[in-house]
């Protein structure tokens, strides 16, 4: 997909079931190709059980979701903190490890209870390596609102844009943060998708080609466009880069700058964690 290019994978595994097993399996293949990888890790670890799975593992820090959290709590009302509880946040920040954090919620980062729990995480736990991804899962402007009023006050958190093609809310997210703080990425294998998306009504819908994707639950977010459409819909990939192209265009960023978002500032993040966590 990326012809010429020099690629790299940040790799965690997913799911609610088989983890153990699949967090092995990806700790051999990080050895064994040399990519760095997250531990996925789970509320009820304690501190020691979660640093010495990401010890024996040789991970860099962690991956939850927000389906760990405890099932009595309705998924509306998840916040960060019932799957990245307090205790295992406190001891990531004495590792000075990263913490890849896939935030919950309908409003997602226009949600006051998100952005301000982002903001506790950094004063608490300042050495975290705090990844928001998805650029808080914001794929429209309403779904960003005005969170960047106050998520500015804390300059040290990284935002990935993976999956995320909406071109005003990168370059919003390149206004108020800067180019040191913006990570390209690619959620692969999801980005394998062909899928051209548009905003609709404050959220998204991504068109794809006719019959290439079953959807037995009639997904609101996945619509079917014309055979003759669907022939001009590239790579999820694409239109991601497309998106920050435009938006560094219109920003007038730099090459540096461009390659602090491609790639050093990904670079930093991980070699940062492994001297802190390894020494190496």
């Amino acid at each position: 997909m990326f012809p010429g290019k020099d690629v790299k994978a940040l790799m965690f595994v997913m799911g609610k079931t088989g983890l153990a097993k699949n967090n092995a399996y990806l700790s051999e293949k990080s050895h064994a190709w040399g990519w760095p990888a997250l531990y996925y890790s789970h509320p009820s670890e304690t501190a020691d059980e979660l640093e010495a799975a990401i010890r024996a593992g040789g991970f860099l820090g962690v991956k939850c979701y927000l389906n760990r959290a405890p099932e009595y709590i309705p998924a509306k009302e998840i916040r960060i903190f019932d799957f990245f509880p307090k205790h295992q946040l406190a001891r990531l920040n004495e590792m000075g490890a990263i913490c890849m954090c896939h935030i919950p919620r309908d409003g997602r980062l226009a949600d006051p209870v998100n952005y301000n729990q982002i903001l506790e995480i950094r004063r608490e736990f300042p050495k975290l390596r705090l990844i928001v991804a998805h650029i808080g899962r914001a794929y429209t402007p309403e779904q960003m609102g005005n969170a960047f009023d106050y998520l500015t006050q804390e300059p040290e958190t990284m935002y990935d844009f993976s999956a995320n093609c909406c071109e005003s809310v990168i370059t919003e997210a390149l206004r108020r943060v800067g180019p040191k703080h913006l990570m390209f990425g690619t959620d692969m294998p999801i980005l394998r998708m062909r899928t051209h998306r548009i905003e609709e009504n404050g959220t998204y819908v991504n068109l794809v080609p006719p019959g290439l994707y079953h959807d037995p639950f009639g997904d609101p977010h996945l619509r079917e466009v014309s055979e003759e459409e669907g022939k001009k819909i590239t790579f999820f990939a694409y239109e991601e880069l497309l998106a920050f192209k435009r938006a560094s265009k219109t920003l007038g960023l730099t090459k540096e700058d461009v390659e602090d978002v491609m790639y050093n500032n990904a670079n930093n993040l991980i070699e940062g964690a492994r001297k802190d966590i390894y020494g190496e």
